[in-house]
C-alpha cells in the first residue's frame, strides 16, 4: 500500500510538476508574445512619430510659402495704390487747371473765336491751304561743280 501510495504521490508530483511546467511555459509564451507586441508597438510608434514629423514639416513649409505669396501680393497692391495715388494727383492738377480762368479764356479764344474788347481776331487758313496759296521758293542746291577731269571725260565720251 505504501508503494502504491508513494507511486500515487509520484504520479501526482509528476502531474503537478507538468502542470507547473505547463503554466510556466504558458506564462513564458505570454511574456514572449507581450514582448513581441511591445517591440511591434515601439516600431509603430517610431513610424507614427516619423509620419507626424513629416506632416509638421510639410505644414510649416506650406505656411512659409503662403506668407511669402502674401508678401508679394501686398507689395503688388502697394505699388498699385501708389500708381493710383499719382494718377489721382495728376487728375486733380488737371481739374484745377481746367477750372482756372486762364484755361477757360484760352478755350473761348481758340474754339469759339471770341476776343476781348479792343482786340482784332485774325483767322488763318489751314497749313495745306497756305501751301497752295504761297508760291514755291526754289532753293539752290549747294553742290560743288564737277572736277575738271570729269568734265573732260564727259566731253570726249
Amino acid at each position: 500500500c505504501v508503494i502504491i501510495l508513494f507511486a500515487g504521490q509520484v504520479s501526482s508530483y509528476n502531474s503537478t510538476k507538468k502542470a507547473k511546467v505547463n503554466i510556466i511555459g504558458r506564462t513564458m509564451k505570454k511574456a514572449n508574445l507581450l514582448e513581441n507586441l511591445k517591440n511591434r508597438l515601439k516600431t509603430y510608434y517610431v513610424y507614427l512619430i516619423i509620419l507626424l514629423s513629416a506632416l509638421f514639416v510639410f505644414s510649416v513649409v506650406r505656411s512659409v510659402f503662403r506668407v511669402f505669396e502674401a508678401k508679394q501680393r501686398t507689395g503688388q497692391a502697394s505699388e498699385k495704390v501708389e500708381k493710383l495715388k499719382q494718377e489721382n494727383e495728376e487728375l486733380q492738377r488737371k481739374l484745377a487747371e481746367v477750372k482756372g480762368e486762364a484755361y477757360q479764356e484760352k478755350q473761348l479764344r481758340d474754339k469759339l473765336g471770341l476776343a476781348k474788347e479792343g482786340e482784332i481776331v485774325i483767322v488763318l487758313p489751314d497749313k495745306e491751304i497756305l501751301r497752295k496759296i504761297v508760291p514755291v521758293i526754289n532753293e539752290e542746291e549747294d553742290t560743288l561743280p564737277d572736277p575738271t577731269w570729269k568734265k573732260w571725260l564727259k566731253l570726249f565720251y
